[in-house]
């Protein structure tokens, strides 16, 4: 009996493709990378026949490495980059470059959808704010830009959904990726018949919605060497990456929460319905757990905050870690703990990038605030980890707003390695903070944990807490956190007041 998933998780920078046996165990992984162009300014595409390549190239290699035979295989599952816009002809090839979640090409398309729909009314339907960063805005685009791409397209779909059609011949989606669209009416589980209407848009160009865990076809005879595996190879859809990440952190139920922290960062929960935010600083996708929603808020420059502070100010520490053959973080953690909390009255605003939930705000820059004689290296190094965990409570407040009660957050990602951090974590969010024993595969692994429940091969979602076990959980200190609890409003003070002047350095 075939006992083995292959996940697929079609990022940004390539394809990883990871091979879990019948007892959720990693047996193997393999990645193939691809390119992104940026033709011009605000653009960002990729050509779908290299993810169907990198697809290709990393089961070879993952099967050739591990031993394991096309027929052990018992199906095939997706985690994918999501917000793309991808037109398929009837045959499942791609009639252009995919324009993919990072290009900002589509504000014209953004307006016009603006004119004919309110702000409150897109964010009521689809959970999520009107957006050029959508699939809905590029779609329209391609119509606008480029009419006959968009009259011959069959289906226009996501990345994942694009790899699935070329192996198995069906155009389909899962409710996670088609929330990132802004056409996806997260309460009805259907496309928003008011949004395509509104924007003229034909029904017949998406993909028909399937469960996340629903098995959406078979490995074609035509494809099945290309790929390697055995014709007839079930292939379960998955969904998106955030949403299988969320999974694989093992946040499936309501009470639950997880952090992921890479480059950028976000906050995600798992609930039983939509979380709509008054001010709006939160969006909600649906979750791959059939039923469940992921309500999220994304800041930008979480560790891009950090990584920035070692390239631009941990010289010292870059060059000795470099001697030593250690990793610099560990020699700034090292000074950060000299460092007291609330670093003597320093506070750093984290926004290097603009930034996006909670603030929504491009125009936003960074900036160390508080600076005394008494300052040194070490105290800018900790109120950067500070102003990241403070931004992104802010976030966690607006859940807790709508009365969401958090038992414990769990923490994902490379950012998420870091005890420290961790601990500062904990102490700002005042709950304790769960570090996971595999904390960068959780996307992965959530994408093979969907395809396992697909199949039978897993008996239920539960099953992730065998596959990635709480490794160590790490208590908030009362007296940090009651130093926080004071820090927390001259933190939102500060954004606030800075606000109003944002717009004009941007324009210098």
């Amino acid at each position: 009996m075939p006992s083995f998933v292959i996940a697929h998780d079609l990022g940004t920078t390539g394809n990883k493709a990871t091979l879990y046996d019948r007892d959720g165990k990693l047996a193997g992984a393999a990645f193939s990378g691809y390119e992104t162009e940026y033709a011009h300014t605000g653009w960002a595409e990729q050509n779908p026949d290299d993810w169907w390549e990198a697809v290709c190239l990393s089961t070879r290699r993952l099967l050739s490495e591990t031993g394991v035979k096309g027929g052990d295989i018992a199906c095939i599952t997706f985690s994918g980059q999501m917000m793309g816009a991808v037109p398929l002809d009837r045959g499942g090839r791609p009639l252009r470059n995919a324009i993919i979640w990072a290009d900002q090409r589509a504000l014209e398309q953004e307006r016009w959808i603006s004119e004919r729909l309110a702000f409150e009314e897109v964010y009521r339907i689809t959970g999520h704010r009107l957006s050029a960063s959508y699939s809905l805005a590029k779609i329209l685009w391609i119509r606008d830009h480029q009419p006959g791409i968009f009259e011959a397209a069959h289906k226009f779909v996501q990345a994942k959904d694009a790899i699935v059609a070329r192996l198995t011949g069906e155009f389909v989606s899962d409710p996670s990726d088609a929330s990132s669209t802004n056409i996806y009416d997260l309460e009805q589980g259907a496309w928003s018949e008011a949004i395509l209407e509104a924007c003229k848009l034909p029904l017949d160009k998406l993909p028909q919605l399937r469960q996340s865990i629903d098995v959406v076809g078979e490995v074609r005879a035509e494809v099945a060497e290309e790929v390697r595996v055995a014709a007839g190879t079930p292939v379960v859809i998955g969904g998106g990456d955030g949403a299988c990440a969320s999974a694989g952190a093992g946040v499936i139920k309501e009470g639950s929460a997880y952090n992921y922290v890479g480059s950028s960062s976000w906050i995600a929960l798992s609930t039983p319905e939509p979380i709509y935010d008054p001010d709006y600083r939160t969006f909600t996708f649906a979750h791959v757990v059939p039923g469940m929603f992921m309500p999220t808020g994304t800041m930008q420059a979480a560790g891009a905050s950090y990584q920035w502070t070692r390239d631009q100010l941990a010289l010292f520490e870059k060059e000795a870690a470099e001697r030593l053959g250690i990793s610099p973080y560990e020699l700034i953690n090292l000074e950060v703990q000299q460092v007291p909390p609330g670093a003597e009255g320093l506070f750093f605003l984290p926004y290097l990038l603009g930034e996006r939930s909670p603030r929504w705000d491009p125009h936003a820059r960074g900036a160390f605030i508080g600076l005394t004689i008494r300052h040194q290296r070490a105290h800018l190094y900790r109120a950067v980890l500070e102003g990241v965990a403070m931004n992104l409570r802010v976030i966690l407040d607006a859940f807790r707003a709508q009365g969401r009660h958090i038992e414990a957050m769990r923490v994902i990602g490379g950012g998420a390695s870091g005890r420290v951090w961790n601990q500062i974590m904990a102490d700002i969010y005042g709950m304790p903070v769960q570090r996971l024993a595999i904390l960068e595969e959780a996307t992965s692994m959530g994408a093979a944990l969907v395809g396992g429940v697909g199949v039978g091969l897993y008996p239920d979602f539960d099953m992730i807490h065998q596959m990635n076990e709480v490794s160590s959980t790490v208590l908030p200190d009362p007296e940090a956190g009651a130093l926080y609890e004071r820090m927390q409003p001259i933190f939102e003070a500060l954004y606030q007041a800075l606000a109003p002047v944002y717009a004009d350095i941007a324009a210098l």
